[in-house]
């Protein structure tokens, strides 16, 4: 499981990397105002990155469990391992509730 951690943390910092020369390469290549031939080599650079650089690609994961389904945006905690620490007080403002 941790593997899977470490693979999906490697591709979320290759995307940080190459996120704002994907962006000029992508925006030469649609503008039509500049020459082809410029065009053409912006494409083509853009192509030759790796597949896994996409950021949608990333899969948000539970830091401690590494599971994939069901990760709470702003704990980035699976709602097992949330509720978890929500009955033991772990998470500060944060109890279960009862009726």
């Amino acid at each position: 499981m941790k593997n899977q951690v470490y693979k999906d943390k490697k591709k979320r910092n290759l995307s940080f990397k190459t996120e704002n020369k994907k962006f000029v390469l992508k925006s030469i290549y649609k503008n039509s105002s500049i020459p082809k031939m410029i065009r053409w080599n912006s494409s083509l650079k853009f192509t030759e990155f790796l597949k896994n650089n996409h950021l949608t690609s990333c899969v948000n994961r539970c830091v401690f469990t590494g599971r994939k389904k069901k990760v709470n945006k702003n704990f980035r905690l699976s709602r097992l391992s949330l509720l978890k620490f929500a009955r033991n007080g772990f998470i500060s403002g944060l109890k279960k509730s009862t009726w």
